[in-house]
């Protein structure tokens, strides 16, 4: 005769079957939650949900600039540990007039200069945070190629963060757009080398003995520039070409010979009536880069040489102004920025940039398009190039410094800002 199963294992037998059933539940929920999580993580690296995983802002206390200090007033330190901040050959991005190195430059030196404020530090440029501040907007470098080597420094300064295969570089002339897909953010040059209109505007056939400038025009760019969210404004080295330039003011047929510091302050105006008119301070950030200075004479730091910055390896000491900086211009540009109503701040690159005699192409780089032959370059007198810089180096640290000033836009209390798109210095 079978035994009766007692009561409590009939319980028993009851329950089994509903914990196994909770159990898989569970077991299904869990994976289910796992790979939302995962696919959440995976959908904010790609950019797609960006609204609701986006990643706050920080400035901690080491990235604070005190209040009262100048970062353009300091000096250069040796720094071959932290600098450079990246590689040539980590960069793809290059192109042959910056790569001094792979032109054949015997030195790196100019490489391991780090910029360093007299009255405190400069924050560690960071690319990811940088990157989270650019989420879902546009970086445009406006000029000439003084702004080509500062936007090839940025996207250098940036490219190794991002995975292959979700960065490109595409080439509009006059424009260059490097896009990063998963912050939905572009970091762009655009080419005006005298920021308004004139004819010398062809990305590569530069036209420079009959140069036209349209002072009073700033309407064919300036459409490029309406819905950029951070500019950087720079000109300076092709009004310098001669003492006077051929312009146009008012009538495109009146053509006249201005002097070029005159020329520049009505072009400056033309510009900066543009954005009193056009830039929305609560959504636009606004630069503008001072001149980068040349060092065309030894004599002017060596007294008693007759080189220019060919052979150069340390940069100056002490106090030096060069005279390939205009003080006029100087002076032009802070009295216009200084009278507009919209918040432009000045990146100050001139002084420290006086410093570095040892940043430039030299003999190493291209000129019209080709790198210098053996002949052109035992010939520095005449072919150096004492205008642009090499990279890594010197427009590395205006990018740090423009960096360290847009992470102070975020110590602002967020709370104020609720219906800004960017938080506003």
């Amino acid at each position: 005769m079978t035994a009766q199963p007692s009561s409590h294992y009939r319980r028993i037998q009851l329950l089994f079957p509903l914990a196994l059933f909770s159990m898989l539940i569970l077991g299904t929920v869990r994976v289910f939650l796992d790979n939302l999580k995962n696919n959440q993580l995976y959908l904010h690296w790609r950019g797609l949900s960006r609204r609701s995983f986006r990643v706050p802002i920080n400035v901690s206390e080491d990235e604070i600039i005190k209040d009262g200090c100048n970062v353009f007033e300091g000096k250069w330190i040796w720094d071959n540990e932290s600098h450079p901040l990246y590689r040539e050959e980590s960069c793809p991005f290059l192109v042959k007039q910056t790569t001094c190195l792979r032109n054949g430059r015997p030195d790196s030196f100019y490489q391991n200069w780090r910029w360093q404020p007299n009255s405190c530090n400069l924050p560690k440029f960071n690319a990811l945070k940088f990157l989270e501040m650019l989420r879902d907007k546009r970086l445009m470098f406006v000029g000439d190629s003084i702004q080509r080597g500062m936007f090839e420094s940025m996207v250098c300064l940036v490219q190794s963060a991002i995975p292959d295969g979700m960065k490109s570089l595409t080439r509009i002339p006059p424009r260059k757009i490097f896009a990063i897909e998963e912050f939905n953010a572009t970091i762009e040059y655009y080419w005006a080398p005298f920021i308004v209109e004139s004819i010398s505007e062809h990305a590569t056939n530069h036209t420079v003995l009959k140069r036209l400038v349209k002072l009073d025009s700033v309407a064919k760019h300036s459409k490029e520039w309406e819905e950029v969210d951070i500019l950087i404004f720079e000109s300076y080295v092709w009004w310098m070409h001669k003492p006077q330039i051929n312009a146009t003011y008012g009538s495109e047929d009146n053509i006249q010979e201005y002097n070029a510091t005159t020329a520049y302050r009505l072009a400056l105006e033309t510009w900066a009536n543009w954005i009193e008119s056009s830039i929305n301070p609560r959504t636009q950030k606004i630069f503008f880069a001072t001149l980068s200075p040349t060092h065309l004479w030894s004599w002017e730091w060596k007294p008693g040489s007759d080189g220019n910055c060919f052979t150069e390896t340390h940069p100056i000491e002490g106090s030096y102004w060069g005279t390939g900086s205009n003080l006029e211009i100087m002076g032009i540009v802070k009295e216009i920025t200084g009278k507009l109503k919209a918040n432009v701040r000045l990146l100050n690159i001139t002084q420290l940039s006086e410093f570095r005699k040892d940043g430039h192409t030299s003999v190493f780089g291209e000129r019209k398009g080709k790198l210098l032959t053996k002949e052109q370059r035992s010939d520095p007198k005449n072919y150096a190039d004492c205008i642009h810089w090499c990279l890594p180096g010197v427009p590395d640290s205006w990018n740090e410094i423009l960096y360290a000033l847009l992470l102070q836009d975020y110590r602002v209390p967020q709370s104020s800002l609720s219906e800004a798109k960017t938080p506003v210095p």
